[in-house]
């Protein structure tokens, strides 16, 4: 074995000095390399030269001049070779799967039940017995997580067999911002279907959607440790996950090195300090050809934070250093400042850039900048049209996939489309659908993938993997059209983010177009992030005694409002809410509260909560948390 492996050594670095003495047209050495092996007739050798050369020029082309080595480039060619391959077979069977939505979810459920059939929880709604979708839908009450609270925790305590036949891989908590904590148990398989079903299909769809996409340029990703510490029986815990930051990143990390931030970096705690680190790695490389991260909104924040500290990061580039400001271990220290250089070529163009603003900034800083690779609807809506207006205008956005702790729902294959739409992926969770007139009930009836109708409204209701059984997500979809059989889905609202003090429920959508409404008609503003708190979480701090609406937003170009402007986003939502109106003028709903805060608040917010990871903290629209809705009150400057 150990003969084996460093004969194939041996090959590998043989085959890149003779590709390295070719790209630099020693030809002639480069064939008497090869004709030194004795191992091939010279005619073999000739076309495997002529072969070995194409391709060589291919890499070469496609690195758009990186300075990797050749080694790390072959590699990275012949991974994403492979991956590119699974991405075409992943799709080619999503496709198929779509022609057959009933049977593949009959499938996909009879899978779940059956390997579940044997413990506690399966014994007690006799899956053995159950043979198809309609008895398992008349057996199995639909359940939410008070449902199972008990029981995860006692999984996460040891009991075996109990919820799920294996130990769990993961224990994924919630943030609890929008209502209560919640942990779900996430089994080995679910990681295989978020990579399979959701990372190589978005892949393939890249390599078709955006050619550009095709070179071997490296990625910066804006991700964070996760890591909340394990259970008491050894289980990892970690913040919710998505499926990029668990399926994708740390494999192609590791397998590929196409992300620019070392591996060292990705341990620091301190968000503040590793998004500093991202940041700078970034910068250093100007043939940078991707950013990536789970939300837009996390990008914005990078943006923002670059805005506020370039100067600090154009040093370090310049000296080859990491800034001393920076609260990092001695080794971790160490091992980034031996991988940096001083560059002070590099760091004149950026300062020069960053002088003359920041719109348009990062096509500026990274000519062959070709993507940006993050989840721009629901909450991040606002995010991703103030980075395509402002700070990345001109730059492809591609919104990935649609997943949650519970599983993979669905992927984007139509990037183009806006807003952006999903198609569910019927292989991953068995998916039911309550009709939006049901919410309110506690065992609404449901439809199938087949029975759904374009252009209604409903919550989703998956059975996965990992424990859960006709488990309510809270998620309320529109179905926007059909692929073959298969429904394509826009995420309409949470129905834990409705703002409801009288019986009035505003979705976060509705209330998003009246600020949007609003905000158009104040001069000089411009909407940077925003969130609502009902005056009943607020207590006496709400400063009303009728139940109201508080509202904090970050605008750009202004710093106060005169009460007529403030009252206008009030006007505006009367104008799309009939019942909102109606409870306005019988003086049921007092008169909503709008309050300016400082510049970088809600980034504050989302890098001080200390009792999260600093990985996924999502910002909820609506907030449940006095915690936080008391943290912007502080903020407050009008």
């Amino acid at each position: 074995m150990q003969y084996a492996f460093n004969h194939i050594t041996k090959t590998l670095y043989f085959t890149i000095e003779m590709l390295m003495n070719f790209e630099e047209k020693q030809n002639q050495h480069a064939l008497k390399l090869l004709q030194d092996t004795r191992l091939l007739p010279s005619v073999t050798a000739a076309v495997i030269l002529c072969g070995v050369t194409i391709t060589w020029r291919d890499i070469r082309w496609r690195a758009k001049r990186e300075s990797r080595t050749a080694s790390a480039l072959i590699i990275t060619f012949i991974a994403r070779g492979i991956i590119g391959w699974l991405g075409k077979r992943q799709r080619n069977r999503l496709e198929a799967d779509t022609l057959d939505v009933r049977r593949v979810q009959e499938e996909t459920l009879l899978k779940r039940l059956h390997k579940t059939a044997n413990t506690d929880y399966g014994r007690q709604y006799d899956f053995k017995s159950i043979k198809d979708c309609e008895t398992f839908r008349q057996h199995h009450p639909i359940t939410v997580y008070e449902n199972y609270r008990d029981l995860v925790e006692q999984v996460a305590a040891g009991e075996s067999r109990l919820l799920i036949a294996e130990k769990p891989h993961l224990l994924v908590m919630t943030s609890g911002i929008s209502g209560k904590c919640c942990m779900l148990p996430r089994m080995k398989d679910t990681n295989t279907d978020l990579f399979l079903q959701g990372v190589a299909v978005c892949l393939d769809t890249i390599k078709r959607s955006f050619p550009a996409s095709e070179v071997l340029q490296r990625t910066t990703g804006f991700y964070y440790d996760s890591n909340s510490g394990c259970s008491e029986t050894g289980i990892p815990i970690r913040s919710n996950i998505s499926i990029l930051a668990s399926s994708c990143s740390t494999l192609l990390h590791h397998l590929l090195s196409i992300y620019t931030t070392p591996a060292p970096a990705l341990q620091v705690r301190n968000k503040r300090d590793a998004l500093y680190l991202h940041l700078l790695f970034a910068l250093r490389d100007s043939a940078l050809g991707a950013l990536e991260s789970d939300f837009a909104s996390e990008i914005f924040d990078a943006f923002s934070s670059l805005q506020e500290r370039w100067q600090e990061l154009v040093e370090d580039v310049e000296l080859g250093r990491v800034s001393p400001q920076l609260d990092l271990e001695h080794g971790t220290r160490k091992t980034l400042e031996g991988l940096l250089r001083p560059d002070p070529e590099r760091a004149a163009h950026l300062r020069a850039e960053f002088e003359k603003g920041f719109l348009g900034i990062a096509p500026r800083l990274w000519p062959r900048l070709g993507l940006i690779l993050a989840v721009d609807s629901g909450s991040d809506q606002i995010h991703g049209e103030l980075l395509r207006q402002h700070y990345c205008e001109g730059v492809p956005f591609y919104s990935p996939v649609y997943a949650a702790a519970e599983g993979l729902i669905g992927v984007n294959v139509c990037p183009e489309k806006e807003p952006r739409q999903y198609l569910l992926c019927p292989r991953s969770m068995f998916c039911e659908f309550v009709p939006e007139a049901s919410l309110e009930e506690e065992q609404p009836p449901t439809l199938t993938m087949e029975q759904v109708q374009q252009g209604q409204c409903y919550e989703l209701v998956v059975t996965n993997a990992s424990g859960l059984f006709r488990y309510r997500i809270g998620d309320v979809l529109r179905i926007t059209a059909f692929h073959n059989q298969c429904p394509v889905v826009e995420f309409q609202y949470r129905r834990g983010q409705m703002l409801n003090v009288r019986g009035e429920r505003i979705s976060e959508a509705m209330f998003l177009g009246s600020l949007k409404r609003a905000v158009s008609q104040w001069p000089g503003a411009e909407l940077l992030d925003y969130c609502c708190v009902e005056s009943s979480i607020l207590g006496q701090a709400s400063g009303g005694s009728d139940p109201h609406y508080q509202v904090f937003l970050e605008l750009r170009g202004v710093r106060n409002l005169t009460e007529e402007q403030r009252y206008k986003l009030d006007h505006c939502l009367q104008e799309h809410s009939a019942v909102y109106k109606s409870f306005r003028f019988k003086g049921s709903i007092g008169p909503m509260r709008v309050q300016l805060v400082g510049r970088g608040a809600f980034l504050e917010l989302r890098s001080s909560l200390s009792s999260l990871p600093p990985a996924t903290f999502k910002m909820q629209r609506v907030l449940r948390s006095k915690e936080c809705a008391d943290f912007l009150l502080r903020r407050t400057i009008s």
